[in-house]
């Protein structure tokens, strides 16, 4: 626990806010997911008007905006909204966007086998993407999870890569600290803290 607390770094958080007022939707749970486009929504003429799907993504990130608190049945739903963009609007700018916006929100809502899946199309999918250096930290982070995954050779080496390939990101200098806990439990980062503090205090 000490150590996922000690791993929130900043990172930047893709927010749109549009100002429109919430829209009333149907108490309903998305369980598709972007692995399986059949699951995210029957391929009608919809899915070809990204302009449709731009804005409904849109709200939806607006309305997360806007909540003091996010619940399970809003964040599907903007999962859906932001999955429907990414995959069926590929070749957007704004695609590998969403993805990083739909991994913040499973994530979120703890659904990491969804936000994994995410971060890895956007990283695969838009090597030029200039948000990538938050899709690899995000990653490792999912990857450096206890409770989760819990591979710390994976998690390495995406916190590495992100150094090697965006060395001055304010998310290389999060994976530069992330990489100090790696292999650690909470009583030798608490010891390492401490020894931190006693050494701050001697300098000054």
């Amino acid at each position: 626990m000490l150590k996922k607390l000690l791993l929130i770094f900043a990172l930047p958080v893709f927010i749109f806010s549009c100002g429109e007022e919430k829209k009333k939707e149907e108490e309903k749970e998305y369980k598709g997911d972007l692995s399986n486009p059949s699951s995210v929504s029957n391929p009608k003429n919809y899915f070809n008007d990204c302009k449709k799907l731009f804005n409904e993504a849109q709200s939806l990130d607006s309305m997360l905006y806007a909540t003091m608190e996010l619940d399970r049945v809003l964040g599907n739903k903007a999962i859906k909204a932001f999955t429907d963009y990414a995959y069926y609007c590929s070749s957007d700018s704004l695609s590998p966007i969403f993805l990083i916006k739909t991994a913040q929100v499973a994530k979120a809502i703890n659904s990491l086998d969804q936000a994994k899946f995410a971060l890895e199309n956007c990283i695969a999918k838009y090597p030029k993407f200039n948000g990538l250096p938050a899709a690899y930290f995000l990653l490792g982070q999912l990857y450096d999870d206890q409770n989760y995954m819990n591979n710390e050779a994976e998690a390495k080496r995406l916190y590495e890569e992100l150094i090697s390939k965006f060395p001055k990101s304010p998310e290389a200098e999060s994976a530069r600290g992330a990489l100090k806990y790696i292999g650690k439990s909470d009583e030798d980062i608490m010891r390492d803290i401490k020894k931190n503090e006693k050494n701050n205090v001697t300098i000054q």
